[in-house]
């Protein structure tokens, strides 16, 4: 209806303006001559503000820039082009607005008259001078009708500051390109980091698997009949090195050229792809417990092993790449994953990763290779091969579970709740136990007659690891392992072990409310637990936030329960938990086409849609977690917002949360 209302209003508007132009031309109006404004620049070394300073002729106003979330009014915006040169602050600077209730749309209004100054702040990431381009739009009404929407363009000339205390990085592309301006420098480089971590750590048990290692002595013996003298040697390993590294490398790089880092970073959230991923994971790990062996076509490696028999710089790629697919039913599974996990951010995620792996992998080729000598200090093949793929593939088993969860909880399916998933994981931990203390043999294993002092070692951290899983059962937090089990509230007793509901709603009897992480009261739809903060008198939380979102677990598993923070987020704050992947649908009559970007347009199906949608367009970000605190008009607060990279410790999150609050109480005051 207020839609409706709304679509009324402008119509009316315009036919007023016609009817003012075809039957008095004399009294034509035009919004710039209702509001007289100037852009200008002030620029500190790397902070840039641009202030529109403005002059609203009397009787008339323009809307407020900083809107609440309900509000259909067209706000007053400095809108800045995307680049890479600099970054955007999310919100507008301006003077508190006038506020007045429209019986006529049954809406709040936010309004500015006379003179005043909006501003926005960008931060430099260059040394070197630029044009800066942007808009500056807004629309102007009196008492009685408002006029068409109008828009200036400016550009202004930047100078470059000094960037050389500052971290810069190109930001990922995402699905939302021009929703990157939360993705910090920090944010990236960090993730970007681990995923190199997790890839070169990956390579160096990739290298310890029964395909790989007994590789090395082969390697070492064509190098040998290769090189002529030490200086041939070298050169030849470093060369086979960098064409390990290429091939693996080439290999990232052809899956997101094909895919594309949006499609892939999607995957993460899709039901289909987390299923069919736990089955191949499922596979794969039968397979490294030696079911059976997952082997590439033997003419595939014939015809490169005769290539390698050339010689030169040909020979020597070709023998990489024999590697490559000799060693593919090892490191297959172990590329597979990376390549998953790489994709969930995007950008040069593959790329890293592949980096990564094959750095590791080739490592130890290249110095063997170079220096065949070190050959007598490895240990010789056997048995404890097999032990490490067995390992690798009860890990693999492990990981798969966790891709069902993120299926089930994408589609709240409460199939494989935290109970289920928790004892699924201590089944198989203590299989794996049992096998490295040496009570179950498989199929490809040696018969032992003693075990060794490591693997004893190893069989008792896991057995260990068991016992600390057991009182997840029944609640423990398992801090340990945040993130990857289902949530605390996606339970069979999300109210606690030996509690009920009743005891939950105890304090909010509200119907909407649902019970989250912590035991919070959270709200899952943003009109309705706006409505309620502002009928209580609270700041809203807004927890911008995910089903498969690892951080936001980790957040509200590590920090939410801290002392301090747990308090005010149960008593202080109305908190709004919005799923930016839920994928069930939305009501037909909010089913829309929205554009995103200029000239992106999305199809809002599901409720998952929706919130994503609201981040991306009001806020410029597309990352979770992502929290706010609103105002006592549902406006945004000076404090900015929190988030995992750089909130995710009690002190820093604490801090953000009682600034919040006062800036709360100040508005409200």
């Amino acid at each position: 209806m207020r839609h409706l209302i709304l679509f009324l209003s402008i119509l009316l508007s315009i036919s007023y303006n016609h009817a003012q132009v075809d039957g008095d031309h004399s009294s034509l109006e035009f919004p710039e001559d209702m509001v007289h404004h100037e852009i200008t620049i002030e620029q500190e070394n790397c902070q840039v503000t641009i202030i529109a300073k403005i002059e609203v002729v009397d009787h008339w106003h323009i809307n407020g820039a900083n809107l609440p979330f309900d509000c259909f009014s067209i706000p007053t915006l400095i809108n800045v082009d995307e680049s890479n040169l600099y970054t955007i602050e999310d919100s507008l600077l301006e003077p508190k607005p006038h506020y007045t209730y429209d019986t006529l749309a049954r809406e709040g209004l936010y309004l500015h008259d006379g003179k005043l100054e909006i501003k926005r702040i960008i931060h430099l990431n260059t040394g070197n001078d630029f044009t800066l381009k942007g808009s500056f739009s807004f629309q102007t009404c009196d008492d009685k009708h408002c006029l068409p929407p109008y828009e200036a363009s400016f550009e202004k000339e930047i100078k470059g500051c000094d960037v050389s205390a500052i971290t810069t990085s190109n930001t990922d592309e995402t699905e939302l390109k021009q929703a990157e301006t939360e993705e910090s420098p920090k944010k990236s480089n960090k993730s970007l980091f681990i995923i190199f971590l997790l890839s070169f750590l990956s390579g160096f048990a990739a290298l310890l698997t029964p395909c790989v290692f007994p590789m090395i002595p082969m390697t070492v013996s064509f190098f040998t009949k290769q090189s002529q003298d030490k200086s041939a040697g070298l050169k030849n390993a470093i060369i086979y090195g960098i064409c390990i590294i290429v091939i693996y490398v080439l290999l990232g790089t052809l899956v997101t050229a094909i895919f594309g880092s949006d499609a892939l970073n999607a995957l993460s959230t899709s039901v289909w792809f987390n299923v069919v991923f736990f089955v191949l994971l499922v596979v794969f790990a039968i397979s490294f417990m030696g079911a059976f062996e997952i082997t590439l076509p033997n003419s595939w490696i014939n015809k490169a092993d005769s290539a390698s028999n050339k010689g030169g710089l040909i020979g020597i790629f070709f023998m990489a790449f024999t590697l490559a697919l000799v060693s593919f039913s090892c490191t297959g599974p172990i590329v597979g994953t990376l390549l998953v996990e790489a994709a969930t951010i995007g950008g040069f995620g593959p790329f890293v990763g592949m980096f990564g792996f094959s750095l590791a992998l080739a490592l130890p080729f290249g110095l063997f290779a170079a220096f065949p000598g070190w050959m007598n200090s490895l240990p010789k093949s056997g048995g404890w091969l097999n032990t490490v793929k067995v390992f690798l593939g009860f890990l693999e088993l492990a990981l798969a579970f966790k891709f069902l969860s993120n299926a089930d909880l994408v589609v709240q399916g409460h199939y494989l709740e935290r109970e289920l998933f928790l004892a699924i994981w201590i089944g198989i931990f203590t299989v794996l136990s049992l096998y490295l203390l040496g009570f179950i043999r498989l199929p490809h294993d040696s018969k032992l007659e003693t075990i060794s002092v490591s693997r004893s070692l190893m069989g008792i951290f896991t057995l260990i690891f068991v016992i600390y899983l057991i009182p997840g059962l029944w609640g423990a937090p398992l801090k340990l392992i945040s993130g990857f089990p289902p949530p605390m509230a996606y339970s069979e007793s999300p109210y606690g072990v030996g509690n009920s509901s009743s005891s939950f709603v105890s304090d909010n009897d509200h119907e909407d409310v649902h019970p989250g992480p912590q035991g919070l009261p959270v709200f899952h739809d943003l009109e309705i637990g706006l409505a309620y903060a502002q009928e209580i008198g609270k700041p809203a939380f807004l927890d911008f936030t995910g089903h498969a979102c690892v951080n936001c677990r980790k957040m509200e598993e590590n920090v939410w329960g801290e002392e301090g923070i747990i308090d005010i987020l149960r008593n202080d704050v109305v908190v709004i938990s919005l799923y930016v992947d839920d994928k069930r649908e939305l009501p037909i009559e909010e089913q829309r086409e929205v554009e995103i970007i200029p000239g992106k347009v999305k199809f809002l199906e599901t409720i998952g849609n929706k919130w994503s949608y609201i981040q991306a367009t009001r806020y410029k970000a597309n990352t979770q977690p992502y929290y706010r605190i609103l105002g006592p008009e549902g406006e945004d607060l000076s404090n900015g917002s929190a988030d995992y990279e750089h909130h995710g410790n009690k002190e820093d999150f604490l801090a953000w949360l009682e600034e919040g609050i006062e800036l709360y109480n100040e508005e409200k005051n």
